[in-house]
């Protein structure tokens, strides 16, 4: 007599709850009640903190440390191999060019919106507070920030040495973003350049890459984790009083931001003949990422999987497109965000803005959105908007209260705009998928590498795997 041994079954979570987007808004609002919580327990004043605030600082501190650790070598492996794997693509200069044409055409338009929203709305006026008296009135160097583009050194290393309180010397080892991105764009064009010579160079670069992007991608994947300390921080921290004093600027930004990505880009799809609903589905996951992690670099392998796989941009050109995007294209951080901080700024302490002034706030709002340089915040974009226009940078310190606040809607921004102008450029041209950017969604950015979504994306984009979108004599992309 056999006996079969019975096999315990073991309860699934159901797909909606093993959702990652399920689990990011699962964070939001543990984050939304822990940071209510840590409120109403006593602050030690030693400290000014308590037991929660602290815990809460410390998972979120932490998990931005994560992405930044990364961000460095993520910046310049990511560069130089979306350079170089312009040699996959056809035309790749004109590809190239009508890249960098969206990119300023979509800043010009959010920095028109946030200049309006700034001087309709009015944020910064009836404060009463004096003007600074070492304010000039002059206009900033634009130069400098031309200037401060060329590395001092290979690594675009810089150190800074402080006193601390007890007397002592203090220095630290820190990196010029903007100067590693300029140091990874000439090196991707040697490389391009060079020819076969280059090829080891660019194994090695695209096998570190491979290398960094696995790495942030556990990193990722700690985000609902990070998000209850994020958010929990912020409103333990800032609360609703100090939102409250600068309700009317956080409120302009956000309807800045809402305009841009509800209105301005659903134009833009529709005007180039593509679906709204089906771009909104496939970008989700990435805007969702971005709100919460507040970094572009952070949420990039995700930007790229959603705009090769749900959009359908082929993987040659979603390569160079969105790496470059999530490092110099900026529509929330360096366009609405600066536009009406700077107009805050001016009229919190009673200054008067000539056009001019109007106009160096687009000059550096188109021309200077690299400066963000995909990091977390958007200081160093308003600190140079300020200096250019001879604004009082106590602006600066004045606007760092709310920042983590409006920082996550500004990221959202600029992760939706960083896969729409790859796949406009991809619809214009002709390389577009439409079959698979037209695909039903299966709710899941995050499968394996061997699913059938890859399958689809590799044989839109090539089946010898060389990432070449196939295409017939007439340059019109031929399904799989």
């Amino acid at each position: 007599m056999t006996s079969t041994a019975s096999t315990p079954t073991v309860s699934k979570l159901p797909k909606w709850a093993s959702s990652f987007g399920v689990q990011i808004i699962a964070g939001l609002i543990a984050g939304l009640v822990l940071g209510l919580i840590a409120r109403q327990i006593a602050i030690d004043p030693e400290t000014e903190s308590n037991g929660l605030m602290t815990t809460l600082s410390l998972i979120g501190s932490s998990y931005v440390s994560l992405l930044k650790a990364a961000v460095v070598p993520l910046i310049f492996t990511a560069v130089v191999s979306s350079i170089a794997n312009l040699r996959q693509v056809t035309n790749a200069a004109r590809l190239a060019w009508n890249t960098l044409l969206w990119f300023a055409i979509t800043a010009l338009i959010a920095v028109t919106i946030g200049i309006v929203l700034g001087t309709v709305m009015k944020p910064g006026v009836g404060t009463g507070t004096p003007t600074p008296s070492d304010y000039t009135g002059k206009t900033g160097d634009w130069w400098a920030f031309l200037i401060g583009l060329f590395p001092s050194n290979f690594l675009g290393l810089g150190a800074t040495t402080k006193a601390a309180d007890s007397g002592a010397l203090t220095t630290s080892i820190n990196f010029n973003v903007l100067q590693i991105l300029v140091i990874a764009i000439v090196i991707g064009i040697a490389a391009l350049k060079v020819g076969k010579a280059a090829d080891p160079f660019l194994q090695f670069n695209s096998s570190a890459l491979a290398v960094i992007q696995k790495v942030l991608w556990w990193i990722i994947r700690l985000a609902p984790i990070g998000t209850v300390g994020l958010i929990g921080n912020a409103v333990a921290s800032y609360g609703w009083t100090t939102i409250g004093s600068l309700g009317k600027f956080t409120a302009a930004i956000y309807i800045g931001l809402a305009l841009v990505l509800f209105v301005v880009y659903p134009i833009l799809i529709r005007s180039n003949g593509l679906s709204i609903k089906q771009y909104y589905s496939g970008v989700w996951p990435a805007v969702q990422l971005g709100f919460v992690s507040r970094s572009s670099i952070g949420t990039l392998p995700l930007t790229q999987r959603v705009t090769e796989r749900n959009l359908g941009v082929p993987r040659a050109y979603a390569s160079f497109a969105v790496p470059l995007g999530a490092t110099t294209k900026m529509d929330g951080c360096a366009a609405i965000y600066p536009a009406i901080a700077a107009i805050f700024v001016a009229q919190f302490f009673g200054i008067e803005l000539d056009f001019g002034q109007y106009l160096l706030i687009v000059l550096v709002s188109v021309l200077g959105s690299a400066a963000t340089a995909g990091t977390t915040g958007a200081v160093v974009m308003l600190t140079l908007t300020l200096s250019t226009l001879g604004l009082p940078l106590a602006g600066v310190g004045l606007l760092l209260a709310v920042d983590p606040i409006v920082d996550m809607g500004r990221t959202a921004v600029n992760v939706a705009g960083q896969a729409l102008v790859p796949t406009i450029v991809a619809k214009r041209q002709g390389i577009l998928n439409e079959d698979l950017y037209n695909a039903p969604r299966n709710g899941d950015p995050f499968a394996d590498d061997s699913d059938d979504l890859l399958a689809d994306v590799t044989a839109a984009n090539g089946a010898d795997g060389s990432g070449t979108p196939k295409v017939d004599p007439n340059r019109e992309a031929v399904n799989a």
